[in-house]
């Protein structure tokens, strides 16, 4: 039975979609089956992985409204282990469009239960927002990973998260946990950074991860190839900082008594 993870942070521009591609990549590459599920309209976790997405029609969107399988919507990747369930741009409509929906807090769950079986991991790149796509993601999955850029408002907008989880774990997912927090953009020539860092950790202690991955030209290029970074520039410090980021996770789920 997989284990689904949620990447979630309603703030915008934080890494989010980059973690969660990365981090899939990197488990993918150690022989894990891992389905990346994109319930974020902008759709950048499939053109992260080379998928113009007019080339497709395969969407989450119809499997949250009912109108479609989970299994005829998922995509092949490029990279050996790693499926993608994409988005498309009518996710901008979903929270309207689920508005009468019967369970719609449920919508993805119960279709993930029809292929939990399939894989190891399920990760989920969330919108940068707490909508009911979001609560559909949070509401599927065991654990959540909240990617922090090292910034001033980075403590701010967790604290919003927080609350939300906290909701859905009251309301439709008891089990719901944070698995991590990995901060990212880290710049070390500024001193803010380190600032952010030490109050972060502070804050959350070992909910922080050790790694940190930083500010590099090799992440930022890397989508416009169609390619996790990984497969971009194997030797990069981002490379190989989500790869130290993936092995936490494994360690984390490992000491949870998930293999």
């Amino acid at each position: 039975m997989a284990t689904v993870i949620s990447f979630a942070n309603q703030k915008g521009g934080v890494g989010k979609t980059t973690t969660a591609i990365n981090i899939a990549a990197s488990l993918a590459t150690i022989k894990k089956r891992v389905l990346l599920i994109d319930i974020d309209s902008q759709g950048n976790a499939g053109t992260g992985l080379g998928f113009v997405r007019a080339s497709h029609k395969q969407s989450v969107y119809g499997v949250l409204l009912g109108t479609a399988t989970i299994t005829e919507n998922i995509l092949t990747t490029a990279i050996p282990n790693l499926h993608l369930l994409p988005a498309s741009a009518k996710l901008a409509g979903a929270e309207l469009d689920m508005l009468d929906l019967e369970n719609r807090e449920y919508r993805l769950r119960d279709a993930i239960k029809t292929i939990e079986n399939n894989y190891d991991y399920i990760l989920i790149d969330c919108p940068p927002a707490l909508g009911m796509l979001t609560i559909n993601a949070l509401s599927a999955s065991d654990y959540v990973i909240i990617p922090l850029q090292c910034e001033f408002f980075a403590l701010e907008g967790v604290q919003q998260l927080l609350s939300t989880i906290t909701a859905i774990q009251q309301k439709w997912n008891p089990k719901l946990d944070i698995l991590g927090m990995v901060l990212t953009m880290y710049d070390k020539k500024l001193g803010l950074t380190k600032a952010v860092e030490d109050d972060v950790r502070e804050t959350f202690g070992n909910k922080v991860f050790q790694t940190v991955v930083p500010r590099n030209v090799r992440i930022s290029e890397a989508p416009s190839y169609g390619k996790p970074v990984l497969f971009h520039d194997f030797k990069s410090s981002g490379a190989q900082a989500y790869l130290r980021v993936a092995t936490e996770v494994v360690n984390a789920l490992e000491q949870k008594g998930i293999k």
